[in-house]
């Protein structure tokens, strides 16, 4: 506090003091008149120079505000004019009013005033418009935080150029690990000499080595068919750019050998705890490894999951000591529940329903209660055909129930839920199920994607076989001969294996003869399929006037779609991207249509030269390489038509990155 200040406050007792000694001065006057003229004489002089002291101290006190008050605006004068902020007013039309000399300089010109913010800094419109508070923009290869001041029409440019360096920098330097992963190495060196297996290994090695060294990465190798790789965050971006071409070497170069290696690479990024880095690497090989592999993972700790390749057909690569591994242990998971209830994806088509009644049949094998949740709203006439077929026998349509019924019936610490078919839960028939229960079970043959049912007891993914009725079959090998299948049951199987593989023509291998032949010798009867699989001339109709809409996008990629006002269902969707693979030199082909819930599907089929999967998992859908499909909610026919092409473009431009 200024000594002024403190000099007009001690004065004000004395002045409290002056009244009180004039009452007893006045007093004193009445009785003793001489001393009583003295003293107000005193006073009166003390009164003087209390006076003057007082108009001195004003006079300071004002010479003090007039130089602060100077002071301050120079400051400001200085702050506003010289210090490195910069100050923008605009107008309603955003034309410029008025700007400090530092901005000016920022955008390298003379003046700014009445130019048009258009022209100088566009990011500042939508900026301005969006109602955002502060924002980062470049200008002139300068990074400058922009406070917006909407009501006074007034911008502030903060220089941080150095700052965002630094954080780049740092971002750029933090550690990322790395899991790299043969395929298939066990399968194709199996039964080769030492000799030839060491130089598999050189060669593999060296290739991947070549590649480390190129790009900066530290590579290890600690096992036959497993490295360990350490890099940084700037690496990672430029191997991104780059597609992971790596994979694509690998497996170019060991063809030329007849051994034709893949890899698969997990990657744990974003976190600076190295176990976590390792723990993410690992989830990321699993995840790729669960799509079918050849392919890289990127997984962050906010669950965002990047996928580069899965350009190849997953290769056959399980066992049948795996099949009845996971047999044996489904077996179990059963035998000590009270109750299953069996679920598969909404819309179920013959492969859902007939691996539910797959896994129903093992249940009944180990003597356990079990039930179908299905919704028969949401069926198909293949699968109308199917159920009309079970309603005849009661013993098994019995064990049929919808999904209120299941919710009333599930108990948490009881219950087993085996989910077939799908791995989503968005997909699944009833949501509400997977978080009533804890014992899951997962049994499908897509490739994983991001979204994925949570902490699932047993979980049996197989991308390579033909479908979820295949893998059932297996599982169904394996159990006790305790209770034969009956026909109506096999032939429920044998018609999701037909369907998913288009009558054994797409992705079959030695296995799904297998599975086929052992259906067959339980009693399937095909013809009673092919009455299941056909269809009434008014959708063979509606199917070719979808068809008849298509045309030629990308050199051997046809694209159709159905008009706005027409629905159509799943199924034929599906049917009729099928339809436009069988036509010449058409390798992919994608159809739109309306659907009957009004969402907007896209079937996707190709003959396995474009990977499908991934184009539809930029949509938000998922599949297989050769079999994938989306659903698009509030959006058009023609959106989704564009929306689709940009996502071909991408697919070619930018190699296989979902």
């Amino acid at each position: 506090m200024p000594d002024f200040y403190k000099k007009k406050v001690f004065r004000y007792p004395i002045y409290a003091l002056l009244i009180v000694t004039g009452i007893l001065l006045g007093v004193i006057l009445y009785y003793h008149y001489l001393i009583g003229i003295i003293g107000f004489l005193l006073l009166g002089l003390i009164l003087y120079f209390l006076y003057r002291a007082d108009t001195l101290l004003n006079q300071e006190m004002e010479n003090y505000i007039s130089t602060l008050s100077y002071r301050l605006k120079k400051v400001g004068e200085e702050a506003l004019m010289e210090m490195p902020i910069g100050i923008m007013l605009f107008n309603d039309e955003y034309y410029i009013e008025w700007t400090n000399p530092y901005l000016s300089t920022c955008f390298d010109e003379d003046t700014l005033v009445g130019r048009s913010l258009y022209s100088v800094a566009d990011a500042l419109i939508p900026l301005i418009k969006q109602e955002v508070d502060t924002e980062i923009i470049t200008i002139y290869d300068r990074k400058f935080k922009v406070i917006i001041k909407r009501e006074e029409r007034l911008l502030y440019f903060f220089d941080v150029t150095e700052q965002t360096e630094i954080e780049k920098l740092y971002e750029d330097e933090r550690t990322v690990i790395g899991v790299i992963y043969l395929d298939n190495y066990d399968e194709v060196t199996q039964g080769m000499d030492d000799q030839r297996k060491s130089t598999i290994n050189s060669e593999v090695t060296s290739i991947l080595n070549k590649w480390a060294n190129e790009n900066g990465v530290y590579l290890k190798r600690t096992s036959s068919e497993r490295f360990t790789a350490v890099l940084n965050e700037h690496i990672l971006s430029l191997l991104e750019k780059g597609k992971f071409t790596i994979l694509d070497d690998v497996r170019e170069q060991t063809s030329k050998d007849g051994v034709p290696l893949t890899l698969s690479i997990g990657i744990g990024t974003g976190v600076p705890s190295l176990p976590e880095l390792g723990a993410l690497a690992q989830s990321s090989l699993d995840l790729a490894l669960g799509r079918g592999g050849d392919q890289v993972a990127i997984k962050q700790v906010n669950g965002k999951v990047k996928f580069f390749g899965g350009k190849t057909n997953p290769m056959e690569k399980r066992t049948r000591v795996r099949a009845r591994v996971i047999s044996h242990a489904l077996k179990e998971l059963m035998i000590d529940s009270d109750q299953i209830l069996i679920m598969g994806h909404k819309y179920p088509d013959m492969d859902s329903v007939g691996a539910a009644i797959g896994i129903l049949k093992i249940a009944q094998i180990n003597q356990k209660k079990a039930f179908i949740v299905l919704n028969q709203n949401e069926i198909d006439s293949g699968i109308h055909r199917l159920l009309e077929e079970i309603q005849n026998h009661d013993d098994l349509w019995a064990h049929f129930i919808s999904a209120e019924q299941a919710l009333e019936m599930s108990n948490n610490n009881d219950t087993l839920l085996v989910v077939v078919d799908t791995h989503k839960p968005s997909l699944v028939i009833e949501e509400r199920l997977l978080y009533k229960l804890d014992n899951i079970v997962v049994i499908d043959h897509h490739r994983r994607g991001e979204e994925f049912i949570e902490s699932p007891l047993l979980v049996y993914m197989e991308p390579y076989a033909s479908s979820t009725a295949e893998l059932v079959t297996e599982l169904l090998e394996y159990q006790p001969k305790k209770l034969k299948m009956n026909m109506l049951e096999a032939t429920a199987l044998l018609a999701g294996i037909i369907v998913d593989t288009k009558s054994f023509t797409l992705r079959t291998g030695s296995r799904t003869f297998d599975a086929a032949s052992y259906l067959r010798s339980q009693g399937a009867d095909t013809v009673l399929v092919q009455k299941f699989l056909k269809e009434n001339i008014t959708q063979f109709k509606k199917r070719n006037e979808l068809i008849s809409s298509s045309y030629i996008y990308k050199k051997g990629i046809a694209i159709s779609r159905g008009r706005e006002d027409e629905l159509f269902d799943q199924v034929l969707i599906a049917q009729a991207a099928d339809s436009l693979l069988t036509m010449s030199d058409v390798i992919a082909s994608f159809v739109i249509s309306m659907r009957n819930d009004q969402l907007v599907g896209v079937s996707a089929r190709s003959l396995g030269d474009i990977n499908v999967q991934v184009i539809m998992e930029k949509l938000g859908g998922g599949g297989h390489l050769t079999n994938a499909a989306t659903q698009l909610s509030h959006v058009t026919i023609d959106e989704a038509e564009q929306s689709l092409k940009d996502a071909i473009d991408e697919y070619f431009e930018g190699g296989s990155k979902s």
